[in-house]
């Protein structure tokens, strides 16, 4: 995730407040001043983090905190009050017309991800039983018209395209007819993008608003470029009074400030973020759950947002039967890791759980489809027999697996071992309810995360 540097720097600062009977104002001023500096290296606007640092200070040295019996959690909740007034407070929700189609226009620079943002926002739109058109107003980038038509076929949302030799302004006023003809709710038009901002792309920008009065114009910039992300958000705002930001690539490796200095800085809010390139990899941007993850605390509400979208309840339910009874197997595994897939990427689902980026091992482990691919492929190389009772596999048996899977003995051998841990955790797991209750499942998951690879890895 992008904020996991700061993540690990500001779990350090608060680690040692929590540790603290008592606070003094030294300690807050010490601690505050890590955290700034913290801020300040994942690239987060300077006069944003003087602002929030004031602010944070102001309260955290106030009688309530100093005289508290948990100071240093006090200070831990100030911080997060005050990460999430500065994203936004609150979700800013997409506009919805009283007479549609709702009128989106997506704007930003070249190589920002806008096109592939675009199909993403139609895919969200289209799960939420909307009625979404795409129009391709870019004209001048090579192949981008081509881009959005075969996005829309992936997603099944239909596309308006006049070609490239038509004015986008006309582009933009047909698509909107053919919306209202054809009965689509929403309307997004993907416009042109430049290497920097010019007087001609702003001219464009402004006459196809003029023409077609869109509800929303959504700024989509790369959280990957850092204060140019700000920078470019606060032109294209002067200029085009945005209502909205959507920040792609927060999965990358990146300093993520971006996200922490936009909404302050240009006054508009983030409403998407964009954690993957899958084209359902593109989330709302809930200002409280992202400052819970900043601060290591995880994000369980988007979490169970996305298992309840794409898990079967009842295969769930006699799943959880099963690892109560150490019934698990391989036939279920590979079942769970289908599901699991829909989710999203392994790591950014162990970011979204409380302490799991603190637990030895865990932040180190990721599974990227190929390994998920070659697992898949030892499993439905065993028999129906040896997926249910692994017990069996044998020297002989293992030989034949990875032949039949195309991998070694090796790998097979570590897939069992791994199967076989993984078995006496749920064990220690279905004990949660038990004697231990969380603090033993923490600690199954610790004993799981030291050292856990997935076979390939």
């Amino acid at each position: 995730m992008a904020f996991e540097s700061l993540t690990g720097r500001l779990q350090g600062v608060f680690g040692k407040l929590r540790s603290k009977g008592k606070l003094t104002e030294d300690d807050v001023n010490t601690a505050l001043r890590e955290v700034r500096l913290a801020l300040l290296e994942a690239d987060v606007n300077f006069k944003v983090v003087k602002d929030l640092i004031a602010r944070i200070k102001e309260k955290a040295v106030g009688q309530e905190v100093m005289k508290s019996f948990t100071p240093g959690m006090l200070v831990i909740d100030i911080v997060n009050k005050e990460l999430t007034e500065l994203m936004g407070g609150t979700q800013s929700k997409l506009a919805r017309s009283n007479r549609p189609p709702t009128v989106i226009m997506m704007v930003g620079l070249q190589g920002a991800g806008k096109t592939t943002t675009t199909g993403k926002l139609a895919k969200l739109l289209l799960k939420q039983n909307h009625r979404p058109l795409l129009v391709a107003a870019d004209i001048y980038r090579p192949a981008a018209i081509k881009q959005l038509q075969v996005l829309g076929e992936q997603i099944k949302v239909p596309v308006f395209s006049l070609g490239d030799k038509t004015n986008p302004v006309d582009i933009a006023k047909a698509g909107l007819q053919h919306a209202k003809d054809n009965g689509n709710d929403y309307l997004i038009i993907d416009t042109a993008g430049r290497l920097h901002i010019d007087e001609q792309l702003m001219d464009e920008l402004k006459n196809i608003r003029q023409e077609v009065q869109p509800d929303e114009i959504l700024l989509v910039v790369d959280a990957m470029t850092g204060q140019d992300a700000v920078n470019v958000a606060e032109s294209f705002h002067k200029q085009m009074e945005l209502t909205g930001v959507v920040l792609t690539k927060l999965d990358g490796d990146t300093r993520g400030g971006a996200a922490l200095s936009v909404k302050a800085v240009t006054g508009c809010p983030i409403k998407f973020a964009a954690m993957g390139e899958k084209v359902d990899a593109l989330e709302p941007f809930f200002p409280d759950r992202m400052a819970s993850r900043i601060l290591g605390m995880g994000d369980m509400l988007t979490l169970i947002e996305k298992a309840q979208a794409n898990i079967d309840a009842d295969k769930a339910k006699e799943l959880e039967r099963k690892m109560r009874k150490a019934e698990f197997t391989f036939e279920d595994f590979l079942e769970q890791m289908e599901q699991v897939k829909k989710l999203g990427p392994l790591d950014q689902l162990l970011d979204m759980l409380p302490g799991m980026n603190q637990m030895k091992g865990m932040k180190d482990m990721k599974v990227d489809d190929k390994q998920m691919g070659r697992v898949t492929a030892i499993i439905k190389s065993m028999t129906t027999k040896e997926k249910q009772q692994p017990e069996i596999i044998n020297a002989s048996r293992r030989k034949r697996i990875a032949a039949g899977s195309g991998t070694t003995v090796q790998d097979v051998n570590r897939l069992l071992k791994q199967f076989e841990d993984m078995r006496k955790m749920m064990k220690q797991f279905s004990g949660m309810m038990g004697p231990k209750g969380m603090k033993g499942a923490k600690g199954a998951l610790g004993k799981l995360g030291k050292g856990f690879k997935f076979p390939f890895g």
